[in-house]
């Protein structure tokens, strides 16, 4: 085609470029239009949003604000109650030096010689059993670690024969102090012991072998070569009686605890004496206690060696007793000895109690609830227990 051609065209084409011109132009405007109101409504909403969020900002300030004043007027408050408590605690320590010191029991030798050739002449003899109780340990159902407390040697208990939910608490092995916390809640949530009430004792413990039993607590004072069983109303704060153990030449009941002389421990046939001496410093001795006045009813001499033990209790009159090893393991009841002759030796079950930390300081059945509060290294623990029927022999 020749140019001329071309020119001739040129007249015709000119309108369709013109129209396709501007329909591009109209569709430019048109997404520029929209993109503009996109624009637009985005702004909106940011400018929406910022307000929303400067808004949010300003009323959680005002609110940390209002918790910093109450906070503050809280921790206010807590230094006034703890002065408070501290001036009473004071006052409280105050009146105790006041109160004279209980009178010193005296020990009638020809009283105690009496009762200690009665229970010799019914040494070993088969026991009646005071109760129906036919149940013994057959294992460690559960076990719950309470908490961390103290020294890595004491004893925690409940009242084994009341039903009261107070918690008494022995830190160390020579002390005078007891530690009493209203529940089980307050000794496990609070680890200070300004929620605990404190019974300062006349005479200092030693070992880890005290009991509370209903409404008493008896412990272990060592005074010279002897050893005495203080009998201490917690209601009034008083010793109601005291009596020296009829034991000669006493030595540690637990080879792998040197501090506990007596082991005091409570069952549903009522209070027991655990101790052993140089007469067989081999094995231990068990006796019966009567909680009203302290008097030996009966006394055993038992298979149970005191080399590894640990601790012992007494469950439906059966001494318990708990080995372990110098490198604490794993603690095990190793030796069942029942007084009544209603346990075979071979039926006992040997319990085993999982590893913990150490080893135990202390073991304290409950014969109420079916368990034992134990000491471990510091660790406060609850064992409860599975029981079964004994075979009689």
């Amino acid at each position: 085609m020749g140019p001329w051609r071309c020119l001739l065209l040129l007249p015709l084409l000119a309108p369709a470029l013109r129209a396709q011109q501007q329909q591009f132009m109209e569709y430019v405007e048109r997404r520029l239009t929209l993109l503009e109101e996109r624009i637009s409504q985005w702004h909106d909403q940011s400018s929406r949003y910022s307000t929303e969020l400067r808004d949010f900002k300003n009323q959680v300030l005002g609110m940390l604000e209002a918790a910093e004043k109450e906070r503050e007027a809280m921790r206010a408050e807590a230094e006034s109650a703890a002065v408070r408590v501290d001036r009473l605690e004071r006052e409280v320590d105050y009146l105790e030096t006041q109160n004279p010191a209980p009178p010193c029991v005296e020990v009638d030798e020809t009283l105690m010689d009496k009762q200690v050739a009665t229970a010799k002449q019914r040494k070993n003899e088969k026991y009646t059993k005071l109760t129906d109780c036919s149940d013994t340990i057959a294992s460690v159902r559960a076990m719950k670690i309470l908490k961390r407390f103290g020294s890595a040697s004491g004893l925690w208990t409940k009242d084994a024969a009341g039903s009261s939910e107070k918690i008494y608490v022995f830190d160390g092995t020579a002390n005078d102090t007891v530690y009493v916390f209203p529940r089980m809640r307050e000794f496990t949530l609070f680890s200070a012991t300004r929620k605990a009430a404190r019974i300062k004792l006349p005479y200092p413990w030693v070992g880890t072998g005290h009991l509370v039993y209903d409404g008493h607590l008896y412990y272990i004072r060592q005074q010279g070569l002897s050893f005495q069983v203080i009998k201490f109303n917690l209601a009034n704060k008083t010793v109601v009686d005291s009596s020296v153990f009829p034991a000669e030449e006493q030595i540690p009941v637990f080879g792998l605890s040197p501090s506990t002389y007596i082991e005091v421990s409570a069952d549903e046939e009522g209070l027991w004496a655990i101790y052993a001496t140089k007469e067989d410093e081999k094995n231990m001795c068990l006796a019966k206690l009567d909680p009203a006045s302290l008097d030996i009813e009966q006394m055993w001499d038992t298979p149970c060696p005191r080399e590894n033990a640990e601790g012992a209790f007494v469950v439906c009159g059966a001494l318990h007793v708990v080995y372990n090893t110098r490198l604490p393991s794993r603690a095990r009841v190793q030796c069942v000895f029942d007084v009544s002759g209603t346990l075979a030796p071979e039926d006992a079950s040997l319990v085993y109690f999982p590893k913990r930390y150490g080893s135990h300081s202390s073991l304290k059945y409950s014969p109420r609830e079916r368990q034992i509060y134990a000491w471990d290294d510091g660790y406060q623990i609850i064992y409860r227990m599975e029981m079964k029927k004994k075979l009689e022999v």
